[in-house]
């Protein structure tokens, strides 16, 4: 019997309030972070029994287009917050990949809460329009073109806009503090079915113009995270089909191999012979000079030099012929001058 009772599932009143709950805890909590890991796992649980809560309200078909509020009962009243209290806790989401995600199905939540409280006729308020798609083909309206009366138009909205947002400030803040005194006395459990139905239509009010609020946040929040997106695509590379390269053949540095052939005996040039040795073999092909009969310097010389040195040593030996010769020459160049022999057909 004990084991039945454990599985029987959570009622719905129990799943709403549940879920209600987590949603103010979070609300209250004092983390310096809303992305602290205890207080968005309070948001996934709240989240799951909301929509456990939402399942079964469809399930059960509670309201309908085809009744009015006062055919609602005063204890089904709050199951009309499901879908705002999913909103809620949907912003309260920490993922920056899928932000642009969780900001449309929250906007989504607010809008069927507004549309649901505007079937009922609860509360004076326009539903907030579509946002447009942005499409980089179509023409943008500009309002700089439109001269003196658009500038006024656009200044007479938005003082408008100012003023309603005062207005619904106001109002919020009036119907915050009747809840906070009322709240004591419903859950003593001493109200009345008419104080239990007014709680309820001040939540009701409540999240009317908390959810205009949120609504008005997340389409400006929306332009600023498909803006992000168009620029993270934008600034991205362009892909291209790359070829895949051939795998390079793998190489292996041995360190015994290297060391052999620096050091050792694999090394290509290793010495055959000592310095003597090679000397000893130069001086025997004659290329260098031997030790012991050194080259003179007449071999080295050309056969020029070697004329002129006969030359001078006839001459300090006085040979006639050779100083005959000299004298004769001498003769010769001084009565033929330099160019002497050169003037033909210079006229």
């Amino acid at each position: 019997m004990a084991a039945a009772t454990a599985e029987t599932p959570p009622r719905l009143p129990e799943l709403l309030e549940s879920g209600w709950r987590l949603l103010e805890e979070v609300d209250a909590s004092t983390e310096p972070s809303s992305g602290a890991p205890a207080l968005q796992d309070k948001v996934r649980r709240g989240l799951d029994l909301l929509q456990q809560a939402a399942r079964g309200v469809a399930q059960l078909d509670l309201f309908s287009q085809n009744e009015d509020l006062e055919e609602i009962a005063s204890a089904d009243l709050k199951y009309l917050l499901l879908p705002a209290l999913l909103g809620a806790l949907t912003m309260k989401q920490v993922n920056l990949s899928k932000r642009l995600e969780h900001v449309q199905s929250a906007r989504a939540h607010f809008m069927d809460f507004l549309k649901l409280c505007k079937n009922y006729q609860i509360g004076k308020f326009h539903l907030p329009p579509m946002p447009e798609s942005p499409n980089e083909n179509e023409p943008r309206e500009s309002t700089s073109g439109a001269g003196p009366a658009g500038r006024q138009s656009s200044l007479v909205a938005m003082a408008s806009s100012r003023q309603a947002k005062i207005e619904r400030y106001k109002q919020k803040k009036e119907v915050e503090n009747r809840l906070a005194s009322m709240k004591a006395f419903l859950e003593s459990g001493q109200a009345e079915e008419e104080q239990i139905r007014e709680f309820y239509m001040l939540q009701i009010q409540k999240w009317i113009t908390t959810s205009l609020e949120e609504i008005e946040s997340i389409d400006q929040e929306m332009v600023i995270l498909r803006g992000r997106n168009a620029l993270k695509q934008a600034s991205a590379p362009p892909q291209t089909s790359q070829h895949p390269r051939t795998a390079m053949k793998p190489f292996i540095l041995t360190r015994d191999a290297m060391q052999a052939k620096v050091l050792g005996a694999g090394y290509p040039s290793l010495a055959t012979m000592t310095v003597n040795d090679w000397y000893e073999q130069r001086c025997k092909q004659g290329i260098m000079p031997d030790k012991g009969n050194p080259l003179t310097a007449a071999a080295n010389l050309s056969e020029e030099e070697l004329q002129k040195e006969q030359q001078e040593k006839k001459v300090e030996e006085d040979d006639e012929e050779t100083l005959q010769k000299i004298r004769a020459w001498d003769d010769w160049k001084d009565t033929h001058p330099k160019g002497y022999g050169n003037r033909k057909n210079m006229g």
